[in-house]
Parts: C-alpha cells; sequence; structure tokens
C-alpha cells in the first residue's frame, strides 16, 4: 500500500482474488480504489465496471447505465465478454449501485450509452482476456503467444486448454496491462457482437419478477399522492385539511410551499425543472385510500403571476409573427430574397405547425423516500428508490433542498418503465423527499395518469413558415426557413428552435433561417430526439413539397441536395456524412421498391433525416378511404449508426421508434387553456392500439464507423414519410399535426 492509502493494482487484485475465490478485475472509470472503499465494495460484493470470474466459470458483469427498454443493460456486457472470449451463456449480468465519483456518469439519454462506453467495455474485456492467458500461459507453462481465449477457456496451438474458472485465482495475480498496450479482436473473429442476444431481462419481465420503481415496498413504508396546482406557477393556501384527515386510511395531509431549491441542477438542461411546486401532500395506509382522498380534495390557489398559456392564442401570435416575416436570423443564404423575386423560378410557401405532447410512459412517475433523523449524533440520512434516467441528481437535490451531504444519501435505481426524456427530471422524486421529511416516515409517492399527463415536461410544439423557390430546370434555388417557437426567459426551451445546422440546411448553398421565441410558462423537456422529432416533420415535408413543385422524383430531388459526398464538419463523426446519407436513402429506396405501382387510395413517402450522430431514411406505404381513414402497411428503414452490437436489440429500437412516431403523429396533443392542461387520460390523449402497428422492415449498412446511438434516430423520420405517402395516395397535404386533428384518422 503507498503513502496515500492507495493499493497498487498487483496488491488490489491479490486481495480481490483471496476474497472471492475467483478474479476481480478493478476498471474504475475515473480512478482507482482506496483501501477503504475496497473493504467496503468486498463486503457489499457489488462492483461496477468490474468483471468477476467464480472458480465454477460464472462471469458476472456489472452493468452502470440505467436500463429503460434501450437495451444497454446487454449490449454493454456484450462488449466485455467479446472482448473477454467468454461464452455468453456464462455470463451473469447485474445492476451497478450508484456512485459517479467511482463509475463515471451514470446516466442514459441523447442516445450515447453506446458510444460514450464502449471504449471502457472494450478496455475491461481485454484486460481480462490479457490476465487469463498470462494466468494459462504460467499453468501450462507455454508460450503466451500461442494461446487464444474462446469459448470461456484459454486455448493452446495443441488443443490443450483450461476454463477462465480454472484460471481465475491464478490470473488475479497477474498484473494489469496496460490500457494504451491493449490490441482489440478482429471484428472479423466476432461471436457475440453483432449477433441477435435476448435482453438479459426479458424472462424476468415476461414473468412479472423485475422490481420496478412502482413495485418497491420498504419496511415501515406508507403511500402518498401529491397534488399540485393546475396552473404553473400557483400555490395552495388552504384545503379541507379535517375532512381528508377523517377519511379511512389517512395518516396525515399538509401544504408544501414551493421550493426551488432543488431545481438547481449542475446539468444545465435541468435547472428549474425539479424544484417542488406548491401543493398538497396527503399520506395514508394504502395508495387506494389516498387517490380516493385526493379525489376528495378542494383546494384554494394562490394563482398571482400563474400561467395563463393557451394554445389557441399560440396558434394566431405564430401566424401574425409569419405574416411579418422577421426574426433573428441564425443563417443567410447569399441570395435568397433574389431568387425568391426571380420570376423565372416557382415559389412556394407553406405554414407549418406541430402540438405540444406528452410522455405518457408505461409507468406512471413514482419514487420510494425515506427519510431518516439521525440519532445520538449521527446525521440525518435518506435512501430513495425510483427508476431515473439519471439517477445520481438525486443526491444533488438532496443535498440542495434537504442539506444533506452526498454521502448520506442512498439512491437505489431501479429498472424504468418508460423514459424517453421524461426520467432525466426528478420533480417527482423532489415532491417524495420532500412528504418523507415532513411526513417522518418512510412514503412511495405515485403519480395517477392525470399527474402524469397534467405534471409532465412536455415536448415543446411550434410552428415553422417556410418558403422555396425551384427553377426552370427543376433544382432548388432557394430556401426560407422562419421557426417560430416558445422560451422561458428569453432562452430556448428543450426542443425549441434551430441552430443553423439542420438537414436540409447543412448542405444548402442558398439557405436562410430565422427563428422568433415566445415566452411562455408550459413546463416543456427532452422528449424522445428532442428538436429533430419536429424539425423532421416540417423540412422533409416541405422539401417534398418542393420535389412536387419541380416536377421531380423525391428521392431524386433529395439525393441532388446531397452532393457532392462529405462530412458537414470535416472529420467529425458526430456531423452529417452526404454519402453516408445517400446510401442509406437509395437502399430504403432499392428495399421498398420505390416508385412501383401502387393501387388506388395507397402511396408511398419517403423522408431522410440526421440526428443524434445517425443517419436513417425510412419510406412508408399508406392506405387511404373516402372518408380519410388510413392505415401504415408498412414501412421500410434503412439505418446507418456504424457496426450492431446487439442485432436484436437494433431492430427492437427501430421498430419502437417507428410505432411511437406513429402513434404521436396521428394521435396525440396537449393543449392548455388559461394555463390548465385540458387533457386528463388515454380517453383524450390516445395511444395507438397494437392492430394499427404496420409491417416494419429495417436493414442496417455495418460501416465502418464509430457504433453511436439508437433509441431516439429512427423516430423522425416516420412523421414526414407518412404524410407524404398520404400525399402520394390522395393529393391532399398534411402540414400540422397531430393528423387526428386534421380530419385522418388512423385504422
Amino acid at each position: 500500500m503507498n503513502a496515500r492509502g492507495r493499493m497498487s493494482r498487483r496488491e488490489l487484485l491479490k486481495v480481490t482474488a483471496l476474497a472471492g475465490g475467483g478474479l476481480m478485475l478493478e476498471l474504475s472509470l475515473n480512478r482507482p480504489a482506496t483501501a477503504e472503499e475496497l473493504s467496503t465494495l468486498l463486503s457489499s460484493r457489488e462492483l461496477n465496471a468490474y468483471i468477476r470470474i467464480a472458480p465454477d466459470g460464472e462471469i458476472t458483469i456489472y452493468s452502470s447505465i440505467p436500463e429503460m427498454g434501450q437495451g444497454v443493460k446487454t449490449a454493454l456486457p456484450m462488449i466485455v465478454a467479446e472482448e473477454m472470449g467468454a461464452r455468453w451463456e456464462d455470463v451473469k449480468i447485474i445492476q451497478a449501485p450508484i456512485d459517479e465519483s467511482r463509475f463515471g456518469l451514470q446516466g442514459a439519454g441523447g442516445s450515447t450509452s453506446i458510444p460514450n462506453n464502449i471504449g471502457a467495455m472494450r478496455r475491461m474485456g481485454a484486460s481480462a482476456r490479457e490476465m487469463l492467458i498470462g494466468a494459462a500461459a504460467l499453468l501450462m507453462e507455454v508460450d503466451r503467444a500461442d494461446l487464444d481465449a474462446r469459448d470461456s477457456r484459454v486455448v493452446h496451438r495443441s488443443g490443450e486448454s483450461r476454463t477462465f474458472g480454472q484460471l481465475a485465482a491464478l490470473a488475479a495475480e497477474q498484473p494489469v496491462p496496460d490500457p494504451e498496450m491493449l490490441s482489440f479482436k478482429d471484428p472479423r473473429s466476432y461471436t457475440i457482437i453483432g449477433t441477435a442476444v435476448g435482453g438479459v431481462d426479458n424472462l424476468v419481465i415476461a414473468t412479472g419478477q423485475s422490481e420496478f420503481g412502482i413495485d418497491v415496498d420498504v419496511p415501515g413504508m406508507k403511500y402518498a399522492s401529491y397534488t399540485s396546482c393546475p396552473r404553473v406557477g400557483g400555490k395552495a393556501i388552504r384545503f379541507n385539511e379535517a375532512e381528508i384527515k377523517g377519511l379511512p386510511g389517512i395518516a396525515d395531509a399538509f401544504i408544501l410551499a414551493p421550493d426551488d431549491r432543488a431545481g438547481r441542477a449542475s446539468m444545465g438542461f435541468l435547472n428549474g425543472l425539479a424544484a417542488l411546486r406548491g401543493g398538497v401532500a396527503i399520506v395514508g395506509d394504502d395508495s387506494w385510500s389516498v387517490f380516493e382522498a385526493k379525489r376528495r380534495l378542494d383546494v384554494k390557489w394562490d394563482t398571482t403571476g400563474a400561467s395563463d398559456d393557451d394554445w389557441s392564442r399560440m396558434v394566431e401570435q405564430a401566424k401574425g409573427v409569419a405574416r411579418k416575416g422577421n426574426g433573428e436570423t441564425l443563417a443567410a443564404g447569399v441570395s435568397v430574397d433574389e431568387a425568391l423575386a426571380d420570376p423565372e423560378n416557382r415559389v412556394h410557401e407553406a405554414f407549418y405547425q406541430f402540438p405540444y405532447v406528452a410522455h405518457v410512459c408505461m409507468e406512471p412517475m413514482n419514487c420510494t423516500a425515506a427519510y431518516r433523523k439521525g440519532q445520538g449524533g449521527e446525521p440525518d440520512t435518506l435512501e430513495v428508490w425510483l427508476g431515473s434516467q439519471f439517477p445520481a441528481q438525486v443526491k444533488e437535490i438532496a443535498q440542495n433542498m434537504l442539506g444533506l451531504a452526498p454521502e448520506n444519501v442512498i439512491v437505489n435505481p431501479k429498472r424504468l418503465g418508460g423514459g424517453f426524456g421524461r426520467r432525466a427530471v426528478h420533480d417527482f422524486a423532489t415532491e417524495a423527499m420532500a412528504i418523507s421529511h415532513r411526513a417522518g416516515v418512510p412514503v412511495k409517492l405515485t403519480w395517477t395518469r392525470p399527474d402524469d399527463i397534467h405534471n409532465d415536461l412536455f415536448r415543446v410544439g411550434g410552428f415553422e413558415n417556410m418558403k422555396g423557390a425551384v427553377n426552370p430546370d427543376g433544382k432548388l434555388a432557394a430556401w426560407d426557413q422562419h421557426y417560430i417557437g416558445f422560451a422561458k426567459g428569453g432562452k430556448p426551451v428543450i426542443g425549441s428552435g434551430l441552430r443553423g445546422n439542420e438537414l436540409p440546411q447543412s448542405v444548402m448553398k442558398n439557405a436562410r433561417v430565422r427563428q422568433t421565441m415566445v415566452d411562455v410558462a408550459t413546463r416543456c423537456g427532452a422528449w424522445r430526439a428532442p428538436g429533430s422529432n419536429t424539425n423532421a416533420f416540417v423540412e422533409q415535408s416541405f422539401l417534398h413539397e418542393l420535389a412536387v413543385l419541380a416536377g421531380r422524383d423525391h428521392v431524386e430531388f433529395l439525393l441532388e441536395q446531397m452532393e457532392p459526398r462529405r462530412w458537414v464538419t470535416e472529420g467529425n463523426v458526430n456531423a452529417l456524412n452526404t454519402g453516408r446519407a445517400m446510401d442509406v436513402i437509395r437502399l430504403v429506396a432499392e428495399k421498398a421498391s420505390w416508385g412501383k405501382e401502387m393501387p388506388e387510395g395507397s402511396g408511398q413517402g419517403m423522408a431522410f433525416y440526421f440526428c443524434h450522430a445517425a443517419h436513417v431514411a425510412e419510406v412508408a406505404e399508406v392506405t387511404v378511404d373516402a372518408d380519410r381513414n388510413f392505415r401504415v402497411d408498412k414501412v421500410t428503414v434503412a439505418v446507418d449508426v456504424g457496426p450492431i452490437i446487439n442485432m436484436s436489440g437494433a431492430i427492437g429500437q427501430v421498430q419502437g421508434a417507428v410505432v411511437d412516431g406513429l402513434s404521436t403523429m396521428a394521435l396525440q396533443q396537449i393543449t392548455m387553456k388559461d394555463g390548465v392542461i385540458q387533457q386528463d387520460n388515454f380517453h383524450q390523449y390516445p395511444v395507438m392500439r397494437i392492430g394499427s402497428t404496420p409491417a416494419i422492415d429495417v436493414h442496417f449498412i455495418q460501416s465502418d464507423n464509430p457504433s453511436t446511438g439508437l433509441g431516439e434516430p429512427a423516430l423522425p423520420p416516420l412523421a414526414p414519410a407518412v404524410t407524404n405517402a398520404i400525399f402520394a395516395a390522395t393529393g391532399i397535404r398534411i402540414r400540422s399535426m397531430p393528423l387526428s386533428a386534421e380530419g385522418f384518422n388512423l385504422v
């Protein structure tokens, strides 16, 4: 042990080998563990970013990233197992505890889990492989160059071999390889990566054994509901307290004042969103009792300064802004006005709008919190159980709101019953912690579905006024885009506005982009592919309008915008590459038999979009009857996100994005009147039924580019592909979502 109380890697490996009878490989992502931390970890036997090999050959790999259906709990360990040379059948996956000081960021969002962690996972697996080979060379008295790790064994060229379990204790004594000296497997020899592996939790989910946040039950726990003001910014003055407290099963009821301390977040996009809204808490013996009491609440609200947002007024205001045509210029085409004024050119203008929408995760927001007063001079502590995309943020909230040191807060992550950006913000956890602190008992707070909708952090609505011109040769001559969106304090809310580098402006020679922002109080947040999910609808629909105006085939017209093949930002793999874009466009056109003869009332529509470092093109085939009932018969998808880790998970992500995109664009909208959300439950906010699901045909380009995320980028092209197909089938152009509000009914 060195002078600072830290173990050397060799000392660490010796201790772990003795303690576990196998190999536990310490590859902390940030720093080595202290002796004290190591003792704690060994006693708990719950290690993240470690590989553990038991004498019987079982390989335990810890997963540190929250799992919400995106498949990282399976995909990331697959990378480790591949580089180790393990058999997947020998691998056991365990969710890691929350400790970002040791493991780095333990968060899921922005389709970044694979690109942010693939390097570390490869190093973990490759290091374990080299240590196992080193152990085998000593035990078998052979040259390590003649050894290979595969199928959970180290095999000599003669055929003699040892299992990983047999080698584990001796491997623990080998020096940890220098990460800079590691070599990685040739992809051509992969046996796990690129195959279709079922989710490691599939069985427990299918049999009801998986524990989501809503399943948590702790000793002495009470149940809670919370009712905040229907208008953002309001607070409770009084309520029918005596009546509520006298109801069966009710233990307590009280008012909580607004508290913005919880909203101070180190992650900038979370600022303010987790703040405690003023409201009434009810605590009782079971969820039924508190929900029944909640229905009986009669609250007097102080709405001074509260939201008076009104969707109808927003629409009229946006149309007025579009008529004036001014706004902040983000990108200035060199001759947009000249091209629009040129009498030789054909000019077209269109006004698009898209609504606010909710997340409606299948599992409503919930959190269990146990605030405990310290005894005998011990500090107060807090333990929290929840599904969260960034669970460590709960410690920051507890510190800001309750004054608790992070080391006195334990966060127990649970599988998420849907996230999509909603569980990146912890306002529901703020409520549970505040209620437990006040009530003095552990409480399980569960939102009702109306709570979940009314208090959502919505995908922001917005408007875009589009103008374009095509020249006599059918070429695009000008693109003029005016985004009219929403802000808070003058700063665009999450998902609103343009950056001037979206497609197609980023590849056009003569494009002008402007935006106007209007302040609103309605709370907005990240919603699957923020910004891209609505910008794609507008931009790819209007590009199709211009192709029709020019008398051109849509695919041909779109490909023309991509020439020449290049990185938009040279050398940046996270930037649009027009060559990769052209490849997925051509692939989807080929697989969908683009341009084939369609029956009367049917049509094809295509769209491409680049976001979250992914190039995705989709072709939708629709059928529409005389009453505007429509069905999407098939969606063909072409994707380039680099090499696929888990083919099963990747296909599932694309299919889920298509279904989510169709459900949202066809059926869903949130409106508000005088600051009050108008939708309460699924009867007013419908979700697509399974019978409307189209056939979904997914194709991947396994490029040599780095692997990137897939949870979000397959959603944005869906809406314009469908509306372009409806135009092909009917000649009717749709410029507003949801389609149900335009008289088109999904069947």
